[in-house]
C-alpha cells in the first residue's frame, strides 16, 4: 500500500479470499471458522488519508429459527470507510505504518449483516406444539390461522386502494 499512501488520487482494486479465523456471530446463524470470505476492495488515496471500499460475500450457516433444520444463507455487505494520516487528532481508524487494518471493519459489517431470527423459508410454517413434527413435511398438521377475538371488529376492514391521498380529499366538501 506505500504506493497510495500520501498519492491523492492514486488508486487499487483488488479480489481477496479471506479464511475466517474465529466465527463471526453468535446467534441460530453464523459465519464458521473455517469458511471463506470474498472480499473485492477499492483503495483510493485522497489528502486526509485513504479511502477504503469493500464488498464482502460469505455464507452463514446454522438453523432455521422456526423449524430447527440445517441452513446456510448468503451474507452479502457493503462498507465505506476513510483511514486517516495520522494528524494528532482523533480518527475511528488510521494508517497504521502504511497499513490499514479492515478485520474489524469486516467483522462488525458481516455481523450487522446476519438476520435475528433466520428461516429456511419465508413462509415455515416451524414445528407442531404438540408433537413437535416440522409442518413444512406434514401439511396435513397445519391447522387454519387461529384469529384474536379481540380483532374481529377489523375482520372485514378492507384498505383503500388509494392510500396516497391526504385526510383533507377524503372529508366531504361543504358548499356555500
Amino acid at each position: 500500500m506505500r504506493d497510495l499512501v500520501n498519492r491523492p488520487g492514486e488508486m487499487r482494486e483488488q479480489r481477496l479470499a479471506i479464511p475466517v479465523g474465529d466465527p463471526m456471530g453468535e446467534g441460530l446463524v453464523s459465519v464458521r471458522a473455517g469458511s471463506e470470505l470474498d472480499l473485492a476492495v477499492r483503495l483510493e488515496s485522497v489528502h486526509e488519508g485513504v479511502l477504503v471500499t469493500a464488498e464482502v460475500d460469505a455464507v452463514a450457516e446454522g438453523e432455521c429459527g422456526r423449524c430447527l433444520i440445517d441452513i446456510a444463507l448468503p451474507v452479502e455487505v457493503e462498507f465505506q470507510e476513510l483511514f486517516a494520516y495520522h494528524s494528532g487528532e482523533a480518527f475511528e481508524y488510521e494508517v497504521q505504518d502504511d497499513h490499514v487494518d479492515l478485520e474489524s471493519l469486516i467483522r462488525d459489517a458481516v455481523v450487522l449483516a446476519l438476520p435475528f431470527q433466520p428461516v429456511c423459508r419465508p413462509d415455515c410454517p416451524g414445528l407442531d406444539p404438540e408433537t413437535g413434527v416440522r409442518l413444512a413435511d406434514h401439511p396435513e398438521l397445519v391447522t387454519p390461522e387461529q384469529r384474536d377475538p379481540r380483532w374481529a371488529a377489523l375482520a372485514g376492514f378492507e384498505a383503500s386502494e388509494d392510500q396516497g391521498s391526504d385526510a383533507a380529499s377524503d372529508a366531504p366538501q361543504q358548499r356555500d
